[in-house]
C-alpha cells in the first residue's frame, strides 16, 4: 500500500508539471503561429488530460482491498492507461489533420526565435521528470506512471525535431519544413500511442510478461533451497503495482504442516526482496513421489527409493508447466 501512495505522489507532480510545460508550448504558438509548435503543443494538452486520468487511476490503486475487490484496485491502471492511448492517437491526427489545413490554407510565421527558445526549454524539464517517472514505475511495476513518463520522454523528442526543425527552416528560409516536421510528429505519436494501448490491453487481458517470468525464474534458481524439489505451473497476474504469483511447489512428503509451511514462507520472502512489498503468493504444495528422487539432491534423505541422477535447471518452459518434472 506505501508503494500506491508514493506512486500516486509523483504522478501529482508530474501533472502539475504537464500543466506548466503546456501553458509554455502555448504562449509559443501565439507568438510564432508555426504550425509545428501547435502539434508540440497538443501533445503536450494530451499529456496534460492523461496525467488527471493516470492521477485518478493511482488514487483508485491505492485504495485497499475491500470486500467487493479481494483482488485491489490495481486494474486501474492499466483503463487509465488504455484511455492515455487512446488520446495520443487522438492528438496525432488532430496534428496530420492541422498540418493538411496549413498546407491548403497556408499562414505566416513570425517571432519564431522566441518561440524556439521557450518551447526548447520545455525539453529539459520534460527528459528528466519522463525518466524519473519511467523508473519509478519500472521499479514498482505501475503501468500508469511508465505510461505517463512515456509521454514526457516522448514530448521531449518531439520537441527536439520540433526545435531542430524550425532552426533549420530559418537558417534555409525553407518554410514548408514547418508543415513536414508537423506531419512526421503526427505520424510518430500515433505510433507511440498504439504501442500503449497495446500494453495497456496486454495487462487487462493477463498477457503473460515474459521479462517479469524471466526474473521470477532468476529469483528462484539463484535462491533455491534444497528442499524445493520440484516448481511447475507458475503463473504471474499484474493488477497495476500489485503482483498475484501462484505456482506448485514439491517439498518432501515427510515434512509436517508447520515445515513445509517455512519453505513458502521461504519462497515468498526471495520474491519480495525482488519485487517488492507488492506481492501476494498462492503456493500449492506437493509430496514428492518416487519419480521425484532421480531429480532430488537432498542426499541426506533417508527414504529415497532411487539414485539421484540430474539436477533440472528451471526455466521458463518447465516452470509454466501445468507438470511435474520427469526424468
Amino acid at each position: 500500500m506505501q508503494t500506491a501512495q508514493y506512486n500516486l505522489k509523483v504522478q501529482k507532480w508530474i501533472t502539475a508539471l504537464s500543466i506548466v510545460l503546456f501553458l509554455a508550448k502555448i504562449i509559443a504558438y501565439y507568438l510564432t503561429n508555426s504550425v509545428a509548435i501547435l502539434s508540440d503543443a497538443l501533445e503536450s494538452m494530451v499529456n496534460v488530460v492523461a496525467g488527471g486520468i493516470g492521477l485518478y487511476s493511482l488514487y483508485i490503486a491505492a485504495k485497499p482491498i475491500d470486500a467487493d475487490h479481494p483482488y485491489g484496485h490495481g486494474k486501474a491502471e492499466f483503463i487509465s492507461a488504455a484511455v492515455e492511448g487512446t488520446l495520443i492517437i487522438a492528438a496525432g491526427v488532430l496534428i496530420l489533420y492541422e498540418t493538411i489545413r496549413t498546407i491548403i490554407e497556408p499562414t505566416r510565421i513570425f517571432q519564431l526565435n522566441t518561440g524556439m527558445i521557450l518551447v526548447a526549454s520545455t525539453a529539459v524539464f520534460n527528459y528528466i521528470a519522463g525518466r524519473i517517472c519511467i523508473s519509478i514505475g519500472k521499479k514498482n511495476s505501475s503501468l500508469a506512471l511508465v505510461a505517463s513518463g512515456r509521454h514526457l520522454v516522448v514530448d521531449t523528442y518531439s520537441t527536439i525535431a520540433v526545435t531542430v526543425g524550425l532552426v533549420v527552416m530559418t537558417l534555409t528560409g525553407f518554410v514548408w519544413l514547418d508543415k513536414l516536421i508537423a506531419g512526421a510528429m503526427g505520424s510518430f505519436i500515433i505510433y507511440t500511442g498504439y504501442r500503449i494501448v497495446r500494453l495497456s490491453m496486454a495487462g487487462i487481458m493477463d498477457e503473460r510478461d515474459i521479462i517479469l517470468l524471466q526474473r521470477m525464474v532468476d529469483t528462484l534458481n539463484k535462491n533455491r533451497r534444497v528442499n524445493w524439489i520440484d516448481l511447475h505451473n507458475l503463473r504471474i497476474i499484474k493488477y497495476g503495482s500489485r503482483l498475484h504469483i501462484d505456482c506448485h511447489l514439491t517439498v518432501p512428503w515427510y515434512l509436517n504442516v508447520h515445515e513445509a509451511h517455512e519453505e513458502i514462507d521461504a519462497l515468498v520472502n526471495f520474491a519480495s526482496s525482488e519485487f517488492g512489498d507488492a506481492i501476494e503468493f498462492f503456493v500449492h504444495t506437493d509430496g514428492c513421489l518416487p519419480f521425484s528422487c532421480r531429480l532430488c539432491n537432498k542426499f541426506e534423505c533417508t527414504v529415497r527409493q532411487h539414485e539421484f541422477e540430474t539436477k533440472v535447471e528451471w526455466n521458463l518452459d518447465n516452470l509454466l508447466r501445468n507438470k511435474k518434472h520427469h526424468l
